[in-house]
């Protein structure tokens, strides 16, 4: 079961937390890449995740849950 908050008025789920070791020249690869995109290395990670997901569904079918792969995780900015 998916924890949900609300924020603004808002329905968000909670987002969890994960470290991933990565060796520097790769990561420093990643962040080229999430730079050129226009995007932080977390949030081109979970575009990366969500592409992974999709065709993992479109050649095995639909992996049971409450999110869709398109779905933004990314928790609101703190004010």
């Amino acid at each position: 079961m998916n924890t949900l908050y609300i924020c603004c008025g808002v329905i968000h789920m909670a987002v969890k937390s994960v470290s991933i070791r990565f060796e520097e020249e790769m990561l420093k690869k990643l962040s080229f890449v999430a730079d050129y995109e226009g995007r932080s290395v977390n949030s081109h990670l979970l575009v990366l995740v969500r592409e992974n997901i999709a065709r993992f569904e479109e050649l095995h079918g639909k992996i049971d849950g409450d999110i869709a792969p398109d779905v933004n995780v990314k928790p609101p900015r703190k004010s």
